[in-house]
């Protein structure tokens, strides 16, 4: 697998607390040179980064990252990044609801912002680690179901990130209309590619381009 087949499924990441508008910047001019799939980033960021990078695919994340925020924010949140510019919707699911067994809760708010997303990609973070092997498989249904373009396994703020078997097992229970991405976890060359040919479509990652190219992309 060649770096070039890499990069086009990153979603090229950065997405923590202290996250400078420079550091924004540089993201998305890395982004640009090496044709990464998306940049993921705040969605305070989203209006200031489309005014600039016109053709950008911009990402950016709803009820992040501990997901329960009530389902009407979660459904502004997306308007709102919507409008700002961005293409893609990566939502946090509530996994207080999971936990509950109120999986018609999880199934109504994905299907509302999907709604609310209309063509845009709706990725949905189910948190992995927090779930048992049961529950992942009936949010593999109900997100098939609610019509989202996505499972994603983590925020990569949780205690653990994607695992080879969650993908493995999501390729066996969703619909053939879902597609996969993998984020937190992904520390080498040779983990970028297992993930890609375990089954994921995209990799969300802070460091691939860094993996792939070098501490000096700009050299690369």
């Amino acid at each position: 697998m060649t770096d070039a087949e890499i990069l086009s499924r990153i979603d090229h990441t950065l997405l923590k607390m202290t996250a400078s508008a420079q550091e924004i910047k540089t993201l998305c001019d890395e982004a640009v040179r090496y044709n990464t799939a998306s940049v993921c980033i705040p969605p305070c960021y989203v209006k200031t980064v489309r005014s600039i990078y016109i053709s950008l695919n911009i990402c950016t994340v709803i009820g992040f990252p501990l997901g329960y925020s009530i389902t009407s924010a979660k459904v502004l949140e997306a308007e709102r990044a919507i409008l700002s510019g961005a293409n893609e919707i990566d939502m946090v699911i509530n996994v207080s609801d999971v936990k509950n067994g109120r999986f018609d809760f999880v199934l109504e708010e994905i299907k509302l912002i999907k709604r609310t997303c209309a063509e845009k990609i709706l990725k949905v973070i189910i948190e992995t680690c927090y779930l048992t092997e049961d529950e992942k498989v009936r949010l593999c249904s109900i997100v098939t179901e609610a019509g989202a373009d996505y499972i994603k396994t983590s925020t990569g703020f949780g205690t653990a990130g994607a695992t080879l078997a969650d993908v493995d097992l999501f390729k066996k229970h969703i619909g053939s209309n879902v597609k996969i991405k993998a984020a937190g976890g992904v520390k080498t060359r040779e983990d970028l590619e297992a993930f890609i040919n375990a089954g994921a479509s995209r990799i969300g990652t802070s460091s691939g381009i860094k993996l792939l190219c070098g501490e000096n992309p700009a050299a690369y």
